[in-house]
């Protein structure tokens, strides 16, 4: 039971670690916008693609509750207010703490998600991605899904 207890403490500690990458080491988020085959998308300070799931409603994160799916998909977290980059709508951003007091990043009312297999900036081979009973699109600057 105690190798059990440890084990998961272990997952547990590189799911955060994974979320802290998403999010610059753990400082101000900031969300931008680039150019790409699937439209103009919003894209963290590094240019790599943000996602929104379609299992979560409006601020409430649904994938830090399924197994193995916020180690694939790491939350955008920030420790302080997350920064708009242009043309980025400042007003559609927010905040929410799905778990352990990490705050997540929203867009209007989307919680974000990088993903775990992108390997470089402005990738959209993922865009719309059919993975743990949902899709994961890519967001416009209205918050408007892009697949």
């Amino acid at each position: 039971m105690r190798r059990i207890t440890i084990a998961l403490g272990a997952i547990a500690a590189i799911a955060l670690a994974l979320a802290g990458v998403a999010s610059a080491g753990g400082t101000q988020a900031k969300l931008e916008l680039r150019k790409t085959s699937k439209g103009t998308i919003l894209v963290n300070a590094k240019g790599f693609t943000i996602y929104a799931f379609t299992k979560d409603s409006r601020n409430t994160d649904r994938c830090v509750k399924t197994n193995g799916c916020a180690t694939a998909w790491p939350p955008v977290t920030t420790s302080g207010k997350p920064i708009a980059g242009p043309g980025v709508k400042a007003a559609l951003i927010g905040t929410i703490t799905p778990k352990h007091g990490v705050r997540q990043v929203t867009y209007a009312g989307h919680p974000l998600y990088t993903y775990i297999a992108d390997t470089h900036p402005g990738q959209t081979t993922y865009v719309n991605f059919l993975q743990f009973g949902g899709r994961w699109p890519a967001l416009d600057a209205a918050g408007h899904e892009v697949k």
